[in-house]
């Protein structure tokens, strides 16, 4: 007769002990909800957590119900509600649909467009995440009874030496979604699950093929869930009733070369749409609120080598050193760039790269990385 004790140990030496947990030679398996966007990415990875041995509940979350929610890419639509539940029938998973509308609509949507009224670029990826997917989420999760919270996101967690949880990049750079992860902290990090950052994408779609899921060849959700044909601006008047002030184009001097539509048509890097012609290439080099003015120049004026950031959160280390070695990401595809850095003040750090890099953007996120891992980051000012 097996001795369960003896059975329990023999589990968690062959490398279980997140997924299992043994009281008095009892085996008990450890609870994770799965956000399921109806995606084959969070499909597959609550198909690798079962097989894994956990106990899966999977959960999509409404968040947004607009005109364009009944898209095949759409995140957050009644289309993506039954992908998502046919999913979770044929993996044989409880599945859940749960209301986060209003922390949606507070956390993302009026950040977006305050942002945007403010002169400054935001990505309301990285604050759904944090407020949304890893707060809201994990809070109800955790009160189900949950031990963790997973996604279908290509990243992955891994504890430090230092005792300090750290996003580490996903197998694949291609997909590598840890910049939008940053902001995430410690205890959230604890309670959360990757499945598919060990893995391509193509491999992701192999596996759903092999299993038999429908959504194996799913298109990507779009970029933003909330802003259904990528017009930021009508979308912004439209949420504050009102259309925003046209407003000078100026030199950094000061000399006024043009009108411009209303600040949040812009953004800083932007070349297109200003409808300047001046002889030569023109860019957006900053937004000034506080005079309506969009300040244009040169190509060469759109580098900068210094920028600084706050709002900080702080991940594989708990500070950093004066003069500290870095990779710093300016926006989502950016490709990283070597950096110093320094903290300026509790909650500002300023980074200086080895080389100019273009167009740092106000409202954008700075994210840090030594080697594959999350240092630290915050929004650049």
């Amino acid at each position: 007769m097996v001795n369960l004790t003896d059975l329990c140990y023999t589990v968690i030496q062959k490398g279980y002990r997140r997924n299992i947990v043994c009281k008095d030679g009892v085996m008990e398996k450890k609870k994770v909800v799965v956000g399921m966007s109806g995606g084959v990415d969070s499909s597959v990875a609550a198909y690798l957590l079962k097989e894994q041995g956990f106990e899966v509940i999977g959960v999509t979350m409404q968040l947004w119900q607009g005109e364009n929610s009944d898209a095949e890419d759409a995140c957050c639509g009644l289309l993506a509600v039954e992908d998502a539940r046919r999913v979770a029938e044929m993996l044989e998973i409880p599945h859940y649909v749960m209301n986060f509308k209003e922390e949606f609509q507070k956390s993302v949507v009026d950040y977006f467009v305050a942002e945007y009224c403010a002169g400054r670029t935001p990505n309301p990826c990285i604050a759904c995440n944090r407020y949304i997917k890893w707060e809201a989420l994990l809070n109800r999760s955790l009160a189900i009874g949950a031990d963790y919270i997973a996604t279908g996101h290509y990243a992955r967690v891994e504890k430090l030496p230092n005792g300090r949880y750290s996003i580490r990049r996903a197998a694949t750079a291609q997909k590598d979604q840890t910049y939008a992860l940053y902001n995430l902290t410690q205890e959230q990090l604890s309670r959360t699950l990757f499945p598919v950052g060990d893995y391509e994408k193509a491999k992701i779609r192999q596996i759903a093929e092999e299993i038999g899921l429908k959504v194996a060849h799913k298109p990507d959700s779009q970029e933003i869930c909330f802003v259904p044909d990528q017009d930021y601006a009508g979308f912004i008047e439209r949420s504050v009733g009102k259309k925003l002030p046209e407003g000078n184009f100026v030199t950094p001097e000061g000399e006024i070369i043009g009108t411009h539509r209303g600040i949040i048509h812009y953004t800083v890097g932007q070349r297109k749409g200003l409808n300047l012609s001046l002889g030569y290439p023109v860019f957006v080099l900053a937004i000034r609120p506080e005079t309506n003015e969009v300040v244009i120049g040169d190509g060469t004026q759109v580098y900068s080598e210094c920028v600084t950031a706050n709002r900080l959160n702080f991940m594989a280390e708990a500070a950093v050193a004066d003069g500290m070695r870095a990779v710093g990401k300016i926006r989502y595809n950016h490709k990283g760039a070597p950096c110093r850095l320094y903290q300026r003040e509790q909650d500002s750090l300023e980074c200086i790269f080895d080389e100019p890099q273009r167009a740092v953007t106000p409202g954008q996120a700075l994210v840090l990385y030594y080697g594959e891992h999350v240092l630290a980051g915050g929004t650049i000012i």
